[in-house]
């Protein structure tokens, strides 16, 4: 057997719709939890106060992270099934003009006329609702959308990302709150970033560094609107 018949591959690529999820959840998880944690205990220091805020943010946001990712990934996948079934219809109704509109695709990539015919009608004959959904809607098995998938791993990544601000709660001194919750957000971020950049391929101290920022940047803006109204109130 040659070396190119026991050659497989794994691509990153494989990875973007329960990644993009995953990531998205947990990012969200963290950053709205210790946010709103961080809000709330710099307008008091009721322990209590700060843990029944963070318990009731964890619970809101998977729930909210779940519904909107099955919402908005099936509109997506009913885009999808009115493409399919569109182009379905038209494979029955005018399966030369299909045949032409496929070989104008690869032409236009750089096959030669003849051969991009041929090569359009052989995989016409073979999957020709697949080679069109593939290579004229864009539409593969990686890219397909999966709201259960998507609906199920938000919030699950929400959960378990929401629940370290509030393990940084328990495990802290009340008079460090302020402190101690963004510092291990921080860290809970930029940890985050670096395993989602890792897993996609791409740089880890980018990944870290882009995702600290906002997290950062949302304690900052909850703490001082936080701040404000303690006094005020």
């Amino acid at each position: 057997m040659s070396r190119l018949r026991t050659h497989s591959e794994t691509h990153l690529s494989s990875r973007i719709g329960w990644l993009r999820a995953a990531v998205l959840g947990a990012n969200d998880g963290i950053i709205s939890t210790a946010s709103l944690i961080v809000g709330v205990a710099a307008a008091t220091p009721d322990r209590t106060a700060i843990l029944i805020a963070g318990v009731a943010g964890l619970t809101a946001g998977a729930l909210s992270m779940a519904a909107g990712e099955y919402v908005s990934v099936s509109s997506q996948s009913d885009t999808e099934a009115a493409d399919l079934a569109r182009e379905r219809a038209e494979l029955i109704e005018q399966p030369e003009f299909e045949l032409d509109e496929l070989a104008d695709i690869y032409a236009a990539r750089g096959v030669e006329k003849p051969l991009a015919r041929e090569v359009a009608r052989q995989l016409m004959v073979k999957d020709a609702l697949g080679a069109h959904a593939r290579d004229e809607l864009g539409i593969s098995e990686i890219t397909t959308a999966r709201p259960v998938q998507a609906a199920i791993t938000s919030a699950i990544t929400f959960a378990a990302g929401a629940a370290l601000p509030l393990l940084a709660v328990i495990l802290s001194p009340t008079v460090w709150l302020i402190y101690s919750v963004p510092a291990a957000t921080i860290v809970f971020l930029a940890l985050l970033g670096a395993l989602g950049a890792q897993a996609g391929g791409a740089n880890l101290l980018v990944g870290a560094a882009r995702v600290a920022f906002w997290g950062v940047l949302a304690m900052a803006v909850t703490a001082g609107i936080g701040a404000i109204f303690g006094h005020v109130v």
